[in-house]
């Protein structure tokens, strides 16, 4: 055996034992007449010392020829440790090594295997495999696991059977871009990697599967950001005989039991919100439900009142920002120059303070009374010692900006803290979306989507009216899971596709074999997909998925570990018929 104990495992209890060890070096302090080793492995570390009153010669010159990373064997007996180390489970005892052997040498690291590296973000990339030898990154591998191991349990207790469907699949119209593998077999056509298993689930529905899932990996080839990787993981789920309400019990069932077995957190309530209030409220879909700063909309109080940049605009809105007041002029400056940034991409920004004596203050004094401000503050919720921000422009627009704004605040702020979880469902999504550059509508969340039973009648009169029967599971902020119950009805799902714009020939090319399948059968049916990734960095207490990934790709979608994409020489090319052969 190269060990009979881990490096994380030894306590006083083995004092007097004799042990083998393996493992990486860690850090080598040499006194000359004794060195002490840090040996590492993926349990902990284990203090060895070679003494040259207690180690023989060629022991000692050997011990002297190590440097960080070797990776070695040790024999040698378990005894106590002189200068106890409590930080460490080992810290108690140390091995007088007997046998060394050096199992493999090690160049210098290009960077520290320490809690805190020397080494950048693309440094690490490059050289993964050392990265992962430290112990944020592996902690973080290990976290995703004991989070892969929870679902799998709770779904499995629950009756759902884990079942894998196709990675090489027909691409498809609807959604973000399809990464293309070209067929070798088939000239001129191709596969496409799946962005989700969605229709094959549906079909394991027509087949009577009842309750499926899946831990599967999706591809989309679209831009990325820290929460976006082109290959990414879901929690796929679909179920049959089911209504909005059974899936909703289902999957704040896995949530609880998530939070508690992963964070030791209970969680009760689940609020529901529709779409439309978190638009009104947050200006966004997928509200940040910690702290407050719900928006108020400020036109009848702030236009028609001589400031022209509110009058000519389609909305007014502010929000309350709790003990603000105190911001000096800088830091005001400060956030009207952030919001000026071409990401949010504000026009400015109109502040209005509360001060703790109860009067108030703003830069547009010399167009508002303190009687008009302080209904600014009682229509945002102000209390003295608070800060009213105010943004103006077109509704959509301004909404989204000022939903940065508070985030960002809320950042600053300390108001979104990493251990406190606050869930909530956002449904009655609308069905369609128009899209001003095709000019037709498209599915808000796949074409598959069953409409709310009392819209149907919209559909042709004013489909823009119709409201989703889908739901999206919000988390501190950020969209862990979405879904909806699906069409199962055959006419139903054809008069989908017309209203999305697809000739008859097109719905057959691409969805025969699912409009086929409901000819059969097809059982109501509906589900969910959580992006694993996101949530599991969420329990983390991080919204950056990379370190939960063991090989992530970077924000131009590269892998700089193994040089991916890469190109592909003539003959391959060929071989795919991707270049024409020169005789």
């Amino acid at each position: 055996m190269y060990r009979s104990h881990t490096c994380g495992e030894l306590n006083a209890s083995a004092i007097g034992q004799e042990i083998t060890l393996a493992g990486w070096v860690q850090k080598v302090r040499n006194k000359g007449f004794m060195i002490w080793v840090d040996l590492r492995d993926r349990y902990g570390i284990t203090q060895l010392i070679f003494d040259e009153e207690r180690s023989a010669e060629d022991l000692m010159n050997l011990a002297g020829t190590l440097a960080r990373e070797f990776v070695i064997q040790v024999k040698g007996e378990v005894i106590e440790r002189e200068s106890k180390n409590p930080n460490i489970p080992t810290g108690d005892i140390e091995v007088l090594v007997k046998e060394l052997q050096i199992l493999n040498d090690s160049k210098t690291p290009p960077f520290t295997i320490e809690e805190e590296t020397d080494g950048g973000e693309d440094l690490r990339m490059k050289y993964r495999y050392l990265d992962i030898r430290r112990n944020p990154v592996k902690n973080k591998l290990m976290f995703r696991h004991k989070v892969a191991m929870q679902v799998r349990n709770y779904l499995s207790d629950q009756g759902f059977i884990e079942v894998e469907t196709p990675y090489l699949i027909k691409s498809t119209p609807e959604g973000a871009r399809d990464f293309v593998v070209p067929s070798r077999m088939n000239e001129g056509q191709f596969y496409a990697l799946p962005q989700s298993p969605q229709t094959f689930k549906q079909l394991l529905m027509v087949g009577g599967m009842d309750k499926y899932f899946q831990i599967v990996k999706c591809f989309r080839d679209e831009d990325l950001r820290a929460d976006r990787q082109p290959e990414f993981t879901q929690i796929d789920c679909e179920m049959t005989f089911v209504e909005q309400e059974d899936i909703l019990d289902i999957f704040e069932g896995l949530t609880r039991h998530l939070l508690k077995e992963i964070k030791g957190v209970e969680v009760e309530k689940f609020p529901r919100m529709t779409y439309a209030e978190a638009m009104k409220k947050y200006g966004n879909d997928k509200p940040d439900i910690r702290f407050g700063m719900e928006f108020a909309e400020l036109d009848e109080l702030a236009k028609n009142k001589g400031f022209n940049v509110f009058d000519q605009q389609e909305l007014v809105v502010g929000i309350a920002v709790p003990g603000a007041a105190s911001f000096t002029r800088k830091e005001l400056d400060a956030l009207i120059s952030w919001v000026k940034r071409p990401q949010v991409g504000a026009s400015g920004l109109v502040y209005a303070k509360y001060n703790e004596d109860g009067s108030m203050k703003s830069s547009v004094d010399k167009f508002y009374s303190e009687e008009d401000l302080k209904e600014w503050a009682e229509a945002t919720g102000a209390k003295p010692g608070d800060l009213i921000l105010v943004m103006a422009g077109d509704a959509n627009k301004t909404r989204t900006q000022l939903s940065a704004l508070r985030m960002h605040l809320g950042n600053e702020l300390g108001l979104r803290k990493a251990e406190e979880f606050a869930p909530l469902w956002v449904v009655d999504f609308p069905l369609l979306e128009w899209d001003e550059e095709t000019e037709r509508y498209h599915a808000m969340h796949h074409p598959f989507t069953s409409p709310k039973p009392e819209d149907i009648s919209k559909l042709e009169s004013a489909p823009g009216e119709v409201r989703a029967n889908a739901y999206d599971l919000v988390l501190n902020g950020n969209e862990i899971g979405g879904g909806s119950i699906r069409i199962h009805d055959q006419q139903m799902q054809s008069r989908m596709f017309d209203l999305l714009g697809f000739t008859k020939e097109e719905a057959k090319a691409q969805f025969g074999f699912l409009m086929d399948a409901f000819q059969y059968g097809a059982p109501p049916h509906g589900g969910i997909a959580f992006g694993f990734d996101r949530l599991t960095a969420i329990l983390g207490g991080q919204e950056s998925i990379r370190d939960y990934i063991a090989f992530p790709k970077n924000n131009a979608g590269r892998d700089i570990m193994i040089d991916a994409p890469a190109p592909l020489d003539d003959e391959q090319l060929e071989e795919l018929h991707l270049r024409v052969k020169i005789e």
